[in-house]
């Protein structure tokens, strides 16, 4: 079926037809699903969760008339870019929004070293191989959108988030670096940057996560950036905490991180890593 709704849209209208979503199962990516569902885009979700994203893929084609395609696939795989990127050579895409990630919590020599280097991998390596060959067939085609995400915790280190920190530091500054390059191609290059969201991240990871936005506040505010500014840091908490932290000295804003980090770890927090992507949401 072909999408009805929204197809007088301004979003649609510049970056469709159709939208690729990764980490599409949960959280952020689950979010931006629905909402470019909502506005007539044809979809193809990317994730680890074959059932979970046939299931959501029958709701959104169900609720809105659109096209869902599915591949599940783990893009921690050194293999699995270029495969996606085999598997949608055809595929009119116009926006792809990279929400495939995940972070970890606790003090750095205490974390599963496999683990948090696996974490580069998907968080890093994977957005610079999606960026590149989706940038392209973009550039070619003179218009197009790529949202990363980077964290309020990417614009400085971060005690007992070191990796995922750094992480998310890189997207922010590769996002700010290809956004120029990209501009005069007609690519628009987002990176939304939020603080905490209430996702099941929060519970899984043992933080207590406050005044957190949703991941629907997250979606909300990165379409509407879209194609305005580079980077954009959705929900209250992210631009006060953000504005608080630009006041500060970035050793400052280390040893501030720091506090709030401990104060995030519930008592229970020895718990493995959980996948998430922006602050928050899992990789599926």
């Amino acid at each position: 079926m072909t999408g009805t709704t929204g197809n007088d849209n301004v979003l649609k209208r510049r970056f469709g037809p159709t939208a690729l979503i990764t980490g599409a199962s949960d959280g952020i990516g689950r979010a931006f699903a629905l909402q470019l569902a909502e506005q007539g885009f044809d979809l193809v979700l990317v994730a680890r969760r074959d059932p979970v994203l046939q299931e959501l893929a029958l709701d959104l084609g169900t609720r809105f008339g659109v096209d869902v395609r599915v591949l599940a696939m783990d893009l921690s795989d050194p293999l699995a870019v270029p495969e996606l990127m085999r598997q949608t050579e055809t595929a009119p895409l116009g926006l792809v929004v990279a929400a495939a990630g995940f972070g970890s919590i606790g003090a750095f020599l205490d974390r599963d070293v496999l683990s948090e280097v696996n974490m580069v991998d998907l968080n890093c390596r994977s957005v610079v191989e999606l960026s590149f060959g989706f940038g392209q067939r973009m550039a070619a085609q003179g218009r197009g959108g790529l949202v990363l995400f980077g964290s309020l915790v990417g614009f400085n280190g971060a005690p007992l988030s070191a990796t995922y920190a750094a992480t998310k530091g890189f997207v922010q500054s590769f996002a700010e670096g290809i956004a120029a390059e990209m501009r005069p191609h007609g690519v628009s290059v987002l990176s939304v940057a939020p603080g905490p969201v209430g996702t099941g991240f929060a519970a899984r990871a043992g933080m207590q996560m406050g005044q957190a936005a949703t991941p629907e506040m997250v979606a909300r505010g990165a379409l509407a950036a879209l194609g305005k500014r580079t980077t954009v840091r959705p929900g209250f908490l992210a631009k006060f905490l953000g504005w608080s932290l630009a006041m500060l000295p970035r050793w400052g804003r280390v040893q501030v991180m720091g506090v709030i980090m401990k104060g995030m770890i519930a008592r229970d927090s020895a718990q493995k890593p959980s996948r998430d992507a922006g602050a928050s949401v899992t990789r599926g």
